[in-house]
């Protein structure tokens, strides 16, 4: 059964840092587009950034400059890390890996509805003060 179970979260003040990690069993991460996305209470989910099988990557602009995603394919893990960390940054953070068929006709995006999710984390939760 495929797991994807992330951790890192936790409480920072703004301009703090946090790295999160996603380590997954019975999944390669390289085999896939993997990605970061979060959702903040009583808004919808979307993405923060996504690493594609060849190890390129993509950013929205609202983390672009201040998050970094990267994989350690002999752990098998997925990172993200934070700097600069706002307040808006709080939210639940997902990891997830995408379906092949969607990243055959849209490429490894980290926009949701073209990013189509084969595996989701339970999430793991980022609070930052001001």
């Amino acid at each position: 059964q495929v797991q994807l179970v992330e951790s890192g979260g936790g409480s920072v003040q703004a301009g703090g840092s946090l790295r999160l990690s996603c380590a997954a069993s019975e999944y390669t991460v390289v085999s896939s587009c993997m990605g970061w996305f979060r959702q903040a209470p009583g808004k919808q989910r979307e993405g923060s950034a996504v690493i594609n099988t060849d190890g390129s990557t993509r950013y929205t602009d609202s983390v672009k400059g201040r998050f970094t995603i990267s994989q350690d394919n002999a752990k098998n893990t997925l990172y993200l890390q934070m700097n600069s960390l706002k307040p808006g940054d709080t939210a639940m953070y997902y990891c997830a890996a995408d379906q092949e068929t969607a990243r055959l006709r849209w490429g490894c995006t980290p926009v949701l509805g073209l990013f189509v999710p084969a595996y989701w984390g339970q999430g793991t939760q980022v609070t930052v003060s001001s």
